[in-house]
């Protein structure tokens, strides 16, 4: 079965730290664009970081640039978000999503994790 598992929400400090980790099974990882959303209360769901099949290319949304670093290990199937000093507004539930568009259109998602910054 098609899974991708997160780990590393919970509870930080405002200027503090944190790393998620999607793990991905059940379909071949190396060839799908990997992402990043989050998504607050009463907010859209927005892309925050993703990252190419091979790790060639990465990109942030603009409010998370020079903070945030996605990065993949196309050996472990995993995708990592390395979050730092972080803000109150950065509040969300994060989720990992799976991309391809060639030679079809496929797209998985997990559960998502939470991240709250708060004193």
């Amino acid at each position: 079965q098609v899974q991708l598992v997160e780990s590393g929400g919970g509870l930080v400090q405002p200027g503090g730290s944190l790393r998620l980790s999607c793990v991905a099974s059940g379909f071949t990882f190396s060839r799908y664009l990997m992402r990043w959303y989050r998504q607050a209360p009463g907010k859209e769901r927005e892309l925050v970081a993703s990252i190419t099949s091979i790790g060639v290319s990465t990109n942030y949304a603009d409010s998370v640039k020079g903070r945030f670093t996605i990065s993949r290990d196309n050996v472990k199937n995993t995708v990592n978000l390395q979050m730092n000093s972080l803000k109150p507004e950065d509040t969300a539930v994060y989720y990992c999503n799976a991309f391809m568009t060639f030679p079809a259109e496929l797209q998985y998602w997990g559960q998502g994790t939470q991240v709250t910054v708060s004193s």
